[in-house]
């Protein structure tokens, strides 16, 4: 593992490097104890240099008022709040579907359909009995199969 100096590392808090190597300190800082020393030794000794944050109007307490505010907006009094209430229009009401439901099933019932549909799924029913047992496609192979095995046992009884 490369270590980096002292120098190397006070470079880096003056901002004097480029972006490369600005990355490879920064990545190496995760890993290294002893370069991590001398990054913070090199911080100390160049603090009075670096930017002072100040604690007024700073971006936390800006963030805050203004939550603050907005829960003040959201907490109004109830009397102050006109309740939205929007009515949907009778055809999106479910009355409104189960009416047209009940009145489509009350027509075709008296309009006889249902009758006509009924008759229909008689006619096209066939009874089980009168249905005719067709083999399948697996079982004529294995009826055929026996079947010549059958006349070779036939050839070879005849032959002895």
């Amino acid at each position: 593992m490369k270590h980096y100096s002292y120098d190397e590392w006070l470079s880096y808090v003056k901002d004097e490097v480029s972006g490369k190597t600005r990355e490879e300190l920064e990545s190496h800082l995760y890993t290294c104890d002893q370069c991590l020393e001398h990054y913070l030794q090199a911080v100390s000794e160049h603090e009075s240099s670096l930017p002072v944050l100040s604690n007024e109007n700073s971006f936390t307490d800006l963030v805050m008022a203004e939550v603050s505010k907005q829960k003040e907006f959201i907490e109004k009094p109830a009397a102050l709040r006109q309740p939205v209430k929007t009515k949907k229009p009778f055809y999106q009401q479910a009355a409104f579907h189960y009416l047209i439901a009940a009145a489509a099933t009350l027509l075709l019932t008296f309009s006889g359909v249902f009758q006509s549909l009924a008759t229909y799924a008689s006619a096209v029913e066939v009874p089980q009995h009168s249905k005719e047992k067709k083999p399948t496609v697996t079982e004529g192979v294995i009826d055929k199969t026996f079947a010549w095995m059958d006349s070779l046992e036939k050839k070879e009884a005849n032959k002895k």
